[in-house]
């Protein structure tokens, strides 16, 4: 299945840059470059990409903002696209919001060629970019400076104990087989929970379950 990729930066060469490197490999096709947010939004809707990838900041319109109206309730495309946030530091404090909007994960945008390939591999398969760790360092560091959001927490009161607890591993960071290791149980078993925690909370995928616990407060920031 060939991947369909747009890609949003306010930056000329920066776009000609990833679309070069990304057409160059197979299975995946550029189908759209976007100078800024609103026409990130616009683009996304007619051409309908499977991945786009999303400069954080951007004129006319945000890359989270942007993020918003794609993932929103009113998009008027036939399928979701994967957003992958492009950033220029390792720390932005536009990261966190970025995911909370329903990103899938973020790039530095000095990451190396294969980093972005592989990048993109990952996020059209349903799964979030970043390892379980890094998700948490990134996520227990912003969490630290916001005010804990408690609309959610009610939704803690539909898992079972079993969840809550695969729930809590997720947020520290476990990857599937280190939560089977500490709850004596088969990593089938925990793909199984994680699934089902997925959908009771609400998240579209590992990162946004690892935003959710820290927003709930049941895995506290370091």
């Amino acid at each position: 299945m060939t991947i369909e990729v747009l890609i949003a930066d306010d930056q000329a060469m920066v776009r000609a840059g990833f679309a070069a490197l990304l057409g160059a490999h197979e299975g995946i096709t550029v189908t759209g470059q976007a100078a800024d947010g609103l026409e990130a939004v616009s683009l996304a809707a007619r051409l309908d990409p499977d991945v786009i990838l999303m400069d954080v900041r951007m004129p006319q319109l945000d890359g989270i903002e942007a993020t918003r109206r794609i993932l929103g309730p009113t998009y008027p495309a036939a399928k979701v696209p994967r957003i992958l946030m492009l950033t220029t530091f390792d720390i932005d404090d536009y990261v966190y919001d970025a995911l909370q909007a329903g990103a899938s994960g973020f790039l530095l945008k000095d990451a190396l060629p294969d980093e972005l390939v592989h990048a993109v591999r990952v996020i059209a398969s349903g799964d979030a970019l970043l390892a379980p760790s890094v998700t948490r360092r990134m996520i227990a560091q912003f969490a630290a400076q916001k005010p804990r959001a408690t609309a959610s927490a009610h939704l803690l009161a539909d898992l079972t104990d079993r969840e809550r607890e695969v729930l809590v591993l997720i947020g520290q960071g476990r990857s599937n087989s280190e939560i089977a290791g500490a709850l004596f149980i088969a990593e089938q078993t925990v793909k199984t929970h994680v699934g089902k925690v997925l959908a009771k909370v609400g998240a579209r995928d590992r990162v946004q379950a690892v935003i959710f616990a820290y927003d709930t407060g049941l895995v506290e920031p370091a």
